[in-house]
């Protein structure tokens, strides 16, 4: 299975990125990161100011991409002589944010496991734009997931286990995404639910918690966000 990740724009620890980055690439031992069996290198896009990150970290991306708004254009001359590297740089007038361009470019290459580092940070608007791309991957039969330090986030179109000593934080929280979420099935949660009927519009399902050591999440239809977090 091809695996990448994406590290784009937002405020991001270039320790984690790099602890992130090598757990995925089977060089550490990070909790609830491992390297899937039979797994190539993990790819890495960065998406302008995720650049930055990149030379922080001492890393270098397979490619590169952006409007470089954020991050400027200084910081790609020591790549255009890269032939290792693939530069595409977009006009700032573009329809789509960077890190969708990134995401768009993850799928045409093929990859199924997607991790997008630097997608949370300040802003709310790209937080949630970011959010709705974990919908793109979905629709591609690809799995993309947000992650920070607080949290991990994942958008779940069928049955979920959750193992505790892999969680990310003390927390989980589920959302429906886009419409209901029908027959929601919570076992193993110090909350558990059964067969409910999950709106957009209600925060039911925030702050559960893992109360065995495997939690499982089930449902019929609809669109679940599952987010792990720790305060």
């Amino acid at each position: 299975m091809k695996t990448g990740i994406i590290i784009s724009g937002g405020w991001t620890d270039a320790r984690l990125c790099k602890d992130v980055i090598d757990a995925y690439n089977g060089k550490k031992e990070m909790r609830g990161i491992r390297q899937a069996e039979g797994q190539e290198r993990a790819g890495i896009i960065a998406a302008d100011r995720g650049l930055l990150t990149c030379r922080a970290m001492g890393v270098k991306p397979d490619h590169i991409v952006g409007d470089f708004d954020s991050a400027g254009e200084e910081s790609l001359k020591q790549y255009w002589a890269d032939p290792d590297i693939q530069i595409r740089k977009y006009r700032p007038e573009k329809d789509q944010t960077d890190t969708q361009i990134a995401l768009e470019l993850a799928l045409s290459l093929g990859w199924k496991r997607i991790c997008i580092l630097g997608g949370t940070g300040n802003r709310l608007d790209h937080l949630i734009g970011n959010i709705q791309l974990l919908s793109m991957a979905a629709g591609k039969d690809a799995q993309a997931i947000l992650i920070d330090a607080h949290n991990r986030v994942r958008l779940a179109t069928g049955a979920v286990t959750l193992r505790r000593d892999e969680q990310w934080g003390q927390y989980v929280s589920m959302h429906a995404f886009g419409g209901k979420v029908s027959d929601l099935t919570l076992r193993g949660f110090k909350y558990p639910l059964e067969n409910y009927t999950l709106d957009c519009d209600e925060t039911r399902c925030v702050s559960n918690e893992i109360a065995e050591e495997e939690a499982t999440i089930s449902f019929t239809a609809g669109k679940l966000l599952v987010i792990e977090s720790i305060d």
